[in-house]
């Protein structure tokens, strides 16, 4: 456990520092649950001497002990269904752990200068996102009828809510935590901007107002705007999706997010909506979004285009950027709606 008051100098009070800085309130939610994840990880694995490594002065530190640490956080002994004990490689966390601790030590040694050694321990280790016998792990791609098919089972089973929010991911290609963590009922057509919708991206605080109608005026999204209508006429303020039946203790519609932006929850839903509609296990909700950006490179999106979407820009930009993509926008959805009605055999909504 890491005390309450850390011994200055030890990488628990290192990571205090961290904690403490401004830049760790910059960082989303979810990257900050994942460093405390990360640096939990390595602070308390024990060393020969019993001890744990939290626990240790960073000016002892040196690069053969990390990557000695690294190889003990690689592999984890637990018992099987028969009391047999087995190891199992959790590569995936030993590199977040070491990435949060990179990430610590050069917050920390800009802001304690004199007490945080200057070369980093944790940089450049060449880690290796799998090994050489481990498959690239890949999130499965939904097609367009099995959007339509979860959606309609999304209806059947009364979570209508989870429905718009899939078709908005696929259309918009937001990313879940920012349609069910950000998107609020104030950024959908607003009275200064009725023809508009303001696409919040909160991990690098990044917003943008997307055209929702074509120079002739008419509609580019116009099922998802008939359902985003809809629910804009039964709220006045606050997030967009909220759960679709009342919680047990609050007679209020809670949102899908909860107060620590997590997600299991919806999660939950999604995989019993997806085995309702019949579809492939794996499936996910960020599927859907996958599946909206491989219908844009079916119908000949440009990369502009692409990236006009997805809309990975630094809010320096902005200004100019809105500008310069609201034709690659408005270009963007006519080629994906044409694909839509050109390909065969597509299921009707």
């Amino acid at each position: 456990m890491v005390p309450a008051t850390p011994v200055p100098g030890t990488f628990d009070w290192l990571v205090s520092v961290f904690k403490a800085h401004q830049k760790w309130k910059e960082i989303d939610h979810k990257t900050q649950r994942s460093y405390e994840n990360g640096l939990a990880l390595f602070a308390n694995q024990k060393l020969k001497d019993g001890s744990r490594a939290g626990s240790k002065q960073i000016s002892d530190f040196t690069k053969r002990f990390v990557d000695a640490i690294y190889a003990k956080l690689l592999v984890v002994e637990e018992k099987d269904g028969d009391g047999n004990v087995v190891k199992r490689e959790r590569r995936r966390s030993a590199n977040a752990s070491m990435t949060a601790c990179r990430r610590a030590w050069f917050v920390g040694q800009r802001a304690h200068e004199a007490d945080v050694p200057a070369v980093n321990p944790f940089s450049r280790m060449g880690l290796k996102i799998r090994t050489l016998a481990m498959p690239e792990r890949q999130t499965p791609t939904a097609t367009w009828d099995e959007l339509v098919a979860f959606r309609i089972a999304a209806n059947k089973l009364g979570y209508g809510s989870v429905a718009t929010a899939a078709l908005l991911t696929w259309e918009w290609l937001q990313r879940q935590e920012h349609i069910f963590g950000a998107f609020e009922i104030s950024h959908y057509r607003p009275n200064e901007r009725p023809n508009s919708v303001k696409i919040v991206h909160p991990k690098n605080g990044e917003e943008a107002w997307w055209p929702l109608f074509d120079e002739t005026g008419a509609s580019l999204f116009p099922e998802l705007m008939a359902e985003l209508d809809a629910i804009k006429a039964t709220m006045i303020s606050g997030l967009v999706f909220r759960r679709d039946h009342e919680h047990r203790r609050s007679r209020e519609q809670l949102p899908w997010i909860t107060a620590r932006k997590d997600l299991r929850y919806l999660r939950a839903v999604v995989k019993k909506i997806v085995a309702a509609a019949g579809l492939r296990s794996e499936l996910s909700f960020t599927s859907f979004r996958h599946g909206g950006f491989t219908e844009g490179a079916d119908s000949d999106l440009t990369d502009a285009e692409l990236r006009a979407a997805a809309r990975h820009r630094s809010p320096h930009q902005l200004p100019t950027y809105a500008k310069r993509t609201r034709k690659q926008l408005i270009s963007g959805a006519k080629k994906r709606r044409e694909e839509r009605r050109n390909a065969p055999h597509r299921l009707s909504e």
